[in-house]
This record gives C-alpha cells, sequence and structure tokens, in this order.
C-alpha cells in the first residue's frame, strides 16, 4: 500500500471531478441537458444544494460539516491502519477524493455540488465524478466490514 499511489489516485479522481464540473459550467446552460449515448445516459447540468439525492437541501454549513467530520475520521482511520487492509485504505482514499470534491463545490460555489452525470435507463439522481469515488469507496468499504466479519466468524469457530 503506497501513499504515494494513494495520493496520486486521488489527485486524478479530484482533477477529473473539477475538470468535469468545469467544462459543464463553461459549455452548458443551467438546466440544459446534451445526448451521449441515446437512451441510456445524458449529460443533464444542475446545482445540487443538498446531500445525495438532495437530502439537507439547502443546509451548506452543516453539509460542510459533516463532511469535514468524515473526512477527518476517515483520516484518523487511515493513518491509524494503514498497513491493515488494502481494501480499507484505498476505500477511504476514494471516500475523501470525492469528498473533497463535493466540499470544494459547496465552499466555492454558493453551496451547490455540480452535477451532470444522467442515466436514462435507471431512475437514480443526477450525479458526478466526486459521487462516484464516493459510491466506489463505499460499495469497497462495506465489503472490506463483510470480510473482516466473516474472518471473525471464523476465528469464533476455530
Amino acid at each position: 500500500m503506497s501513499f504515494v499511489l494513494a495520493i496520486i489516485t486521488a489527485a486524478i479522481f479530484l482533477a477529473a471531478d473539477q475538470i468535469t464540473k468545469y467544462i459543464v459550467t463553461t459549455n452548458m446552460e443551467l438546466g440544459q441537458s446534451i445526448d451521449f449515448i441515446d437512451g441510456l445516459f445524458d449529460f443533464t447540468y444542475i446545482h445540487n444544494d443538498g446531500g445525495a439525492w438532495g437530502v439537507f437541501g439547502g443546509s451548506r454549513w452543516f453539509l460542510i460539516a459533516f463532511t469535514a467530520v468524515i473526512m477527518v475520521v476517515l483520516i484518523i482511520l487511515l493513518i491509524k491502519n494503514k498497513r491493515k487492509s488494502a481494501l480499507f485504505f484505498w476505500a477511504g482514499t476514494l471516500i475523501l477524493s470525492g469528498g473533497i470534491g463535493n466540499m470544494i463545490d459547496r465552499i466555492f460555489r454558493g453551496g451547490n455540488v455540480i452535477d451532470f452525470i444522467h442515466t436514462i435507463f435507471i431512475n437514480f439522481p443526477i450525479f458526478n465524478v466526486a459521487d462516484c469515488a464516493v459510491v466506489i469507496g463505499a460499495g469497497l468499504l462495506i465489503l472490506y466490514f463483510v470480510l473482516d466479519m466473516k474472518n471473525d466468524i471464523k476465528k469464533e469457530k476455530e
């Protein structure tokens, strides 16, 4: 587990997030949709002033504080468990990079997160690259906990 590789990975996700948001905000009108893959995906530029699925809409400072607390806890856990599990390490790194991407929006874009990836084939909220990093990281974190519980059960049986 390399901290350098983790920092590079986080930087790539963060850069991809901020670059795509810049492209969207400078080339699209708020509310505009552009077909990407007909019937599957389009780009729809929206502002989300809430958390996931718009919950806590208009609660900019609460969401910034909540995200900051989660990030501090994750950093502490990553430092404390840096050699324990590669899966936990990468899960935390992805969650942090996504959290930073959306926090940048909340702080510098009037509390709004820029969302633009719209799945047409399923009814799912419009999201962004930072959200992808958080969801992938959360999935890896769940997998880590499931495997950890499985190992604990195995040890108890022995």
